[in-house]
């Protein structure tokens, strides 16, 4: 990374900054001599203008529809590798080679189950809980039950704590979803590859033997692919926050869980389905476009557009083909599938789309697709969390590991009472 000067002029007092050029994408202004130089701070509500970090992990280019996990392109690694080789690959930053990807493999193979003693934990809770409620629970937990991979300065338990994470974590997704329809908790089965074991574990029961879908399976393989990592987004932005207090790992994970279970980030699959339920049927459609483009209508058409993306989301390209693989190998007839697919059709032929380049997203194609294979829609989070995992372990992984790391400490801008004296209750009117 090179450096370049920069100078910013604030009441006629000029401040030399520094300019950071990164391999790929925009330059970034440090910032951090300017309140000492001049006394302000910067302002910028939700950061979007803000750099929190320095990463080598992910890179997304919005205007031009450009996602890369190390370098590697989305769809390359969508098209031909599986999610725990991308798994390997954010961890280590390399692609793996056949015996790194066997070792780990069974590294991780070798760790899906949890101690017993888990499976009590999960009786505290109504049975109507929400899935991401008891994830948020589950996975704080077990810090409690594995306290011999909570010591972040030890590189030996940061790599056990992490294999443990991604190994466990869709036997926790599991079980929170067996426990809410009251089914029995089914363990993994080691002779499975990971997508394949997760289904088993959410749609087997122990009256009859369960076959895995290899068509379902690899679409989900494929859902956790697209999911693993994306940039310094709002979950991933709390785990980090959270670890830069030296927090053990897994409640930073939890506090990316309980960050993502917000409707604006990863309920927002969810949300498509709410809104298709409430079009109802193909021909209400156009009734609830007019309804979108009116700027007074409240409105709006959930899974179009995206905040970071201004071009076509290269993650709903892909998720398109997968959901039209899964509606075709399960033969589905669906009321509100044959309104997401007429939903579809309009808006990518529709002007008014097309010219605000709100094109179908991630999120519209993975509600479908999720739904087609018999997940509710309580569970589309929670898979969110299982394949966003290995990016949050990733990212707290790197910031841990970086010398320069600080304890998160944002400012404000405060626009409350100056200070003033207390005024005594027999005082007050």
């Amino acid at each position: 990374m090179t450096e370049s000067k920069g100078s910013i002029t604030v009441g006629g007092k000029t401040v030399d900054l520094p300019i950071k050029k990164g391999a790929v994408g925009p330059d970034v202004i440090d910032i951090r001599s300017l309140y000492s130089s001049t006394g302000m701070f910067t302002y910028d509500p939700g950061f979007t203008s803000t750099a929190s970090c320095e990463s080598k992990i992910t890179y997304i280019d919005g205007d031009a529809g450009i996602l890369l996990y190390r370098g590697y392109p989305i769809q390359q690694i969508a098209e031909h590798g599986d999610f725990l080789e991308t798994c390997y690959l954010l961890l280590y930053g390399e692609l793996p080679t056949g015996n790194q990807k066997a070792d780990f493999d069974y590294r991780i193979t070798r760790h899906t189950m949890i101690h017993e003693q888990m499976a009590r934990f999960f009786q505290a809770f109504r049975r109507d809980a929400h899935p991401m409620a008891v994830m948020v629970a589950a996975v704080g937990a077990l810090s409690a039950f594995y306290h011999d991979s909570t010591n972040i300065a030890d590189p030996t338990q940061r790599l056990v704590a992490s294999t443990r994470m991604i190994a466990k974590i869709p036997t926790l997704a599991a079980m929170a979803y067996k426990y809410s329809i009251g089914q029995p908790f089914i363990y993994p089965k080691n002779d499975l590859d990971y997508t394949s074991n997760f289904l088993r574990m959410c749609f087997a029961v122990p009256c009859e033997d369960y076959k895995v879908n290899p068509v379902l399976s690899r679409a989900l393989d494929r859902i956790f692919i697209l999911h693993a990592d994306h940039e310094q987004n709002a979950s991933t932005s709390t785990v980090r926050l959270s670890g830069s207090s030296g927090a053990n790992p897994f409640a930073c994970i939890a506090a990316g869980i309980a960050s993502l279970w917000g409707p604006a980030h990863g309920g927002a699959n969810e949300a498509v389905l709410k809104m298709l339920e409430e079009i109802g049927t193909p021909e209400r459609i156009p009734h609830f476009i007019a309804r979108a483009k009116d700027k007074d209508d409240p409105f709006r058409l959930m899974g179009f557009g995206h905040r970071v993306y201004k071009n076509y989301d290269p993650r709903a390209k892909i998720m398109q083909m997968t959901t039209r693989e899964v509606l075709n190998e399960l033969g589905v007839k669906d009321r509100l599938l044959d309104v997401a697919l007429e939903l579809e059709r309009i808006a990518l032929h529709d002007e008014y789309f097309i010219e605000k380049k709100l094109y179908p997203n991630i999120d519209f194609y993975s509600g479908i697709t999720l739904k087609a294979m018999n997940f509710p829609t309580t569970m589309f989070t929670v898979l969110f969390a299982v394949a966003r995992t290995v990016g949050w372990i990733a990212q707290w992984k790197e910031m841990i590991e970086d010398p320069g790391s600080k304890i998160g400490r944002p400012r404000q801008l405060y626009t409350g009472e100056p200070q003033r004296e207390y005024v005594p209750m027999s005082k007050r009117v």
